[in-house]
């Protein structure tokens, strides 16, 4: 009988009680194989959203503390429901939310990270036999501040556990497992048994929505092995550790972020600390830059663009009217009708004319793109959205994703 676990399962797989107790006859039986359990859930279905959306009725700018005292609620019902049918099914258990299961963060209100777990309690309950239910997405600043980790953070919660208690983590979701492209964009696409941190971790970032990219950072940093399942079925998923391929394929994925916008900036000053002036307000104001270019006009000056999350719209505003004011002559557009699509391989290292396929790709399917950015194993191109389903099928039957 093996030691300890952690299983994280997501809000559509807890999202009513006839689910719940789904789930917890897939706890028991993985109570025969190991002694000790924590159990990280989320809220139920579109519990979060409905909290969000009561927020905008009762303020139009609801401070972000007691939006995360708000949000935070929708884990307390989850691991409350579930504690008690684990009770009733003869399994005792205890629910904690992230505060009682010690997750001390850092950082915005809605954005903290991790910091440190003290997980005295939670040992403590699983050495008396227990299964220990705690709520992922949320912990408690140095204020004794309720903070949730932004979107995907019941992952983080689940790993840095895991982590924490030197064991596996296992993540139950709405899928089988990691897919080299997004079944629901090429419903061919293949299942794969087995994917590096780093790929894994390149293609969260790049828009894959199955994990959460500072999971797989958390993951990778302690060697904590995490296996991504459907909590739905008994069929294989996919692990994601570190491991050597006998023979890397050049493209092991493809990503797709679809809450992109692009920004360009005409008529800027050319010069270092304007440029620089720019991306600390843009850093200040929280909003992440991703892709950026930038072009030498003839009149000196440059036309810079850069690609930023949908969700960050009214932060970017406010930054481009604080540079509006100090800069007269520039003039702004916002493109939100674009996505970013990248291709993702550690092969990539060792593999030359990737991108000439995929230029020579897109080329012979009429495919334009905006704007292109490289690191060592991906390759990214802003398109119109319109392009996205061509550019999904051309390249998964290209490199067979």
């Amino acid at each position: 009988m093996e030691n300890k676990i952690v299983l994280k399962f997501g809000g559509s797989s807890v999202e009513s009680i006839e689910k719940m107790q789904q789930i917890v006859q897939k706890i028991i039986r993985k109570k025969e194989k190991y002694q000790q359990i924590v159990v990280v859930v989320s809220a139920m279905g579109k519990t979060t959203n409905q909290l969000l959306d009561l927020a905008k009725q009762a303020s139009k700018s609801p401070s972000k503390r007691e939006m995360d005292m708000l949000i935070s609620t929708g884990e307390q019902v989850s691991i409350s429901l579930l504690t008690m049918i684990l009770n009733e099914q003869g399994q005792p258990a205890i629910a904690l939310t992230g505060f009682q299961a010690g997750i001390k963060t850092a950082g915005l209100h809605t954005k903290n990270k991790i910091l440190d777990i003290d997980t005295s309690k939670i040992e403590k309950h699983l050495d008396s036999g227990k299964v220990v239910v705690v709520a992922g997405f949320q912990g408690f600043n140095e204020d004794g501040d309720i903070t949730t980790l932004g979107r995907g953070g019941s992952d983080t919660t689940a790993v840095a556990i895991a982590a924490k208690l030197k064991c596996p983590a296992e993540i139950y979701t709405d899928v089988e497992g990691i897919y080299g492209v997004d079944p629901r964009l090429y419903p061919y696409a293949k299942k794969l048994d087995v994917i590096s941190y780093e790929e894994m971790k390149e293609m969260a970032f790049l828009g894959a929505k199955v994990m959460e990219p500072r999971s797989i950072e958390i993951g990778q940093k302690y060697g904590v092995v995490i296996y991504v399942s459907s909590s739905l079925t008994e069929n294989g998923g996919t692990y994601i550790k570190e491991y050597k391929k006998v023979e890397e394929k050049s493209i092991t994925g493809l990503s797709i972020s679809e809450k992109v916008m692009m920004v360009t900036i005409k008529n800027f000053p050319n010069h270092s600390s304007d440029i620089a002036a720019l991306f600390i307000l843009l850093a200040d104001n929280e909003v992440n830059v991703d892709m950026i270019s930038q072009t030498p006009t003839e009149n000196g000056y440059i036309n810079l663009s850069f690609t930023a999350s949908a969700d960050d719209l009214d932060a970017i505003n406010e930054v481009l009217g604080l540079m509006g004011k100090k800069y007269h002559d520039i003039e702004t557009v916002k493109n939100i009708n674009v996505v970013k699509l990248s291709v993702v391989g550690s092969g990539m290292r060792t593999q030359s004319g990737v991108a000439a396929d995929m230029f020579k790709l897109f080329a012979d399917h009429n495919i334009d793109f905006m704007l292109v950015t490289t690191s060592e194993i991906s390759i990214s191109y802003t398109i119109d959205k319109k392009l996205m389903k061509k550019a999904v099928l051309a390249i998964s039957e290209k490199f067979g994703l």
